[in-house]
């Protein structure tokens, strides 16, 4: 039996999640997430799953989701047929957020949970999370599950299982709404968000019902909103919170309809953002920043725990403004979440892991990164603030902004692209080494972080490893203009001296 996965079980793993081809959509491109392949997971993680509960399988209960792409259904199809002829009691929850189906473990007493989803990603792609109640699976779990699928290891069909119908999504809303009441705690208990004006942008993902079951239940007026209608195929703009031309056109849309803010969420609401009333976005160390805030309230000299990417002034903002210890540490909502973990389990109090991408988990909330969770406590702050006549603007005045910022993906051209970029960053944080200005942090955790004085760029760079992709991500921050450009010519020759790195431009 083999240990290792082969390449084609290796290609689907992308850090903690199971993604590929769902939808042939050019010769030469094929499917990967087949019928069979589905099947071959879904038995795999039933068989991983009844280990870790010491249980026989046809006694697990799982629940299951999907977000809108068009593959979702056959895929959702697949997976029950699969568990069900294992005998295992199956929830089909329909159309559901990712962070929904962790909830479902709880709620409904299972034993696991599947989400069918790839975030994202365009249309034709799609995806498995797992989730237990601890939580989603890490790493190393997904890969034994995957090894399971390749070496066919998976339970006998014993046939006997049964799959009920449930409409969870509502249950989930149902407790984000008692969530805005409790906080806001207006004198209209049951309408806290009266005359507030609120546009949410949910990419034709499943983030619409926030919108219709969670805002206007409790009073706000959401006629500014937009691309609420799922729509598997992601007709109007990328569904990501990070995407340019998502925030902006978020943007418009609350100037358009004078919206007294925007939210906005990726395809399977595990990410969010905000635009303020003016159409500024609240994004990446904005976002940081404001959660910051909001975790660190009741938390006093509490953790946060970032991604590498986060900037110099969000440190200071975090640790003079708001008296928190900021722990900058690996990119990928996992890692950040881990961490953040594992500081809580050494006594240190940590309420708060966030990605500047707008994953963002919570230690009140089972540090699930839950995009609408994260929208709700926005929410509620803003609801609190207005009474007050502020905004939450009034949160981060004090955060020192960088004046120019750049990210920069460079692509790895060889095969074995992991080793090669590592090798990169070894003989980058020796060349950083032997020259003068040249400070490398030290408290990075993933690649080589390096800044400079005002006579060197007045800024910093960070040169790391895709966690998925053949890519090394260059980002760069000046407080000075120009700064940028003269950070990243110290660095070209360097990456030019490289035949397996793409053209590095600025």
């Amino acid at each position: 039996m083999a240990d290792v996965l082969n390449n084609f079980w290796k290609k689907l793993k992308s850090g903690t999640d199971i993604r590929g081809i769902a939808v042939q959509t050019e010769v030469g491109n094929p499917v990967e997430l087949t019928d069979n392949t589905i099947k071959s997971i879904t038995a795999a993680f039933a068989a991983w799953l009844a280990e870790k509960c010491d249980k026989d399988v046809p006694s697990l209960c799982i629940a299951i989701g999907r977000d809108c792409r068009i593959s979702g259904e056959r895929i959702l199809t697949s997976a029950v047929e699969k568990l069900v002829s294992l005998g295992c009691k199956v929830y089909d929850c329909g159309m559901s957020s990712t962070p929904a189906m962790f909830m479902a473990t709880l709620d409904l007493a299972c034993d696991g949970a599947i989400q069918i989803t790839a975030s994202h990603h365009p249309f034709d792609r799609n995806g498995l999370k797992f989730f237990t109640p601890s939580g989603g699976i890490d790493g190393i779990d997904l890969e034994k599950i995957l090894l399971y699928a390749q070496n066919s290891v998976t339970p006998d069909v014993c046939g006997g299982g049964i799959c009920e119908s449930t409409d969870y999504m509502s249950r989930y809303a149902e407790r984000l709404r008692d969530i805005i009441r409790k906080g806001v705690n207006s004198e209209d208990y049951e309408k806290p968000l009266n005359g507030f004006k609120i546009a949410v942008d949910a990419g034709n993902g499943v983030g619409g019902f926030y919108a219709y079951n969670v805002l206007e239940p409790l009073g706000a007026n959401i006629s500014g909103s937009q691309f609420l209608e799922p729509d598997g195929h992601f007709p109007n703009h990328a569904p990501n919170p990070e995407n340019k031309d998502a925030i902006e056109s978020l943007s418009k849309a609350v100037i358009r309809s004078k919206s007294h803010l925007g939210v906005i969420f990726d395809t399977d609401v595990d990410r969010g953002a905000a635009v303020d009333m003016t159409g500024k976005e609240i994004n990446r160390n904005r976002l940081v920043a404001i959660a910051s805030a909001i975790a660190l309230e009741n938390n006093p000299g509490g953790a946060v725990v970032t991604d590498s990417i986060t900037s110099s002034g969000l440190k200071k903002f975090i640790e003079r403004e708001l008296g928190g210890r900021h722990v900058r540490f690996k990119r990928g909502y996992r890692n950040v979440i881990n961490e953040a973990l594992r500081l809580n389990s050494e006594g240190i109090n940590c309420p708060l892991a966030i990605e500047t991408s707008g994953h963002a988990a919570m230690k009140e909330n089972y540090f699930l990164d839950d995009g609408a969770y994260l929208v709700t406590k926005i929410i509620i702050k803003a609801a609190q603030l207005r009474k007050e006549g502020k905004t939450l603007n009034s949160l981060i005045e004090k955060l020192e902004e960088p004046v120019e910022s750049a990210e920069i993906r460079i692509p790895i051209t060889v095969q074995n692209f992991r080793e090669y970029g590592n090798g990169i960053i070894e003989d980058l944080l020796d060349y950083a080494q032997k020259h003068d200005g040249w400070n490398i942090a030290p408290d990075n955790h993933e690649g080589i972080r390096v800044s400079f004085d005002k006579n060197g760029g007045d800024g910093w760079f960070l040169l790391r490893l895709s966690v998925h992709d053949p890519i090394m991500p260059l980002n760069i921050e000046s407080d000075s203009f120009g700064g940028v450009k003269t950070i990243f010519a110290k660095l070209k020759p360097f990456l030019d001296s490289y035949d397996g790195l793409g053209k590095a431009e600025l």
